[in-house]
């Protein structure tokens, strides 16, 4: 495969789970908006723009801090580049670029997404409602999920498209949790710890798999397990790194060496590791390092196979 097509379609899976993982913050920070105000409310309306490194652009064009103006930045603005209207919008225009590799039903689900994406921004979000838009997003997501494994050959198209959806959630996923464990830190409010922990879950879609799994309570140690170390979860930080191996595998090829060893390594550490060894430096430490470790894969992916050789 070229290496452009191979770009094209990893880069259009980052941007609809882009897409996808916003909508699902969105919709927990805007529940948590609904809870009783205290003194420091506002921390909660934070996440998605300490996840996005977006909060210098967001106070230069909005007056203040509010659900309803997150809500317009995070969905409908074009000055966001991580805005559910820019995702939508890029993968769009990758997916065009690629159209004879993927199949008709991946195509029409995501020209659909991006027809529909328009009327909403003409309309605003208010015209169906923000629970409303946030269930069409991810039920757009996974509706190009299903068309992809049911009707795409398993060839290297899939597999870049794998790859680039993987990624995307696996960075989502630790800098989700890494934001909740500092809001979690600086209050102590036990009821808003609660609301937390279990918004968390759901922006995972993990509330039940937690109950499943570990039968009791919330617990911060709980959460953090089954984000990091639980594969049988498929956002988790170990399921995401073990399907990339598998996707790597797929494509094979000397020139992705290095993209492999770093992946099977990353997934090595967190298959043998404990909570403790997890916790012990502290676990946002931990999942900054994760992180710069993710980004290095992802660079090595994009050095490997989607520079132009």
């Amino acid at each position: 495969m070229l290496s452009r097509t191979a770009s094209e379609l990893y880069w259009m899976a980052r941007y609809l789970e882009r897409a996808e993982n916003t909508a699902r913050i969105l919709d927990v920070t805007n529940k948590l908006s609904l809870m009783p105000i205290r003194d420091n409310h506002h921390i909660d309306l934070q996440v998605p723009l300490s996840m996005n490194g977006t909060q210098q652009l967001f106070e230069a064009n909005y007056p203040q801090l509010s659900m309803t103006n997150l809500l317009d930045f995070f969905a409908l603005s074009n000055l966001n580049h991580s805005s559910i209207f820019s995702c939508l919008q890029m993968a769009w225009n990758n997916a065009h670029a690629v159209r004879g590799s993927l199949s008709s039903e991946v195509w029409e689900s995501i020209n659909a997404s991006w027809i529909e994406m328009k009327l909403i921004r003409r309309k605003g979000v208010g015209s169906v409602g923000a629970d409303a838009f946030f269930d069409w997003v991810k039920e757009r997501s996974h509706l190009f999920r299903g068309a992809m494994f049911g009707t795409l050959l398993r060839s290297d198209a899939l597999y870049f498209i794998r790859l680039g959806t993987l990624i995307e959630r696996a960075d989502s996923t630790a800098r989700l949790l890494g934001v909740k464990d500092r809001l979690l830190d600086d209050d102590h409010d036990p009821v808003r710890e609660y609301y937390r922990m279990e918004t968390l879950l759901r922006a995972v879609s993990a509330r039940e798999a937690y109950h499943s799994l570990y039968k009791q309570q919330f617990t911060r140690e709980g959460i953090a397990e089954l984000l990091i170390l639980r594969d049988e979860l498929p956002r988790s930080l170990l399921a995401c790194l073990s399907d990339m191996m598998e996707q790597l595998e797929l494509i094979g090829g000397s020139s992705g060496n290095q993209a492999r060893l770093r992946v099977h390594a990353l997934y090595a550490e967190l298959r043998f590791s404990t909570l403790e060894d997890v916790l012990q430096p502290g676990l946002g430490n931990w999942l900054s390092q994760f992180l710069e470790k993710l980004n290095d894969i992802a660079a090595s992916i994009h050095r490997s196979y989607l520079e132009a050789q």
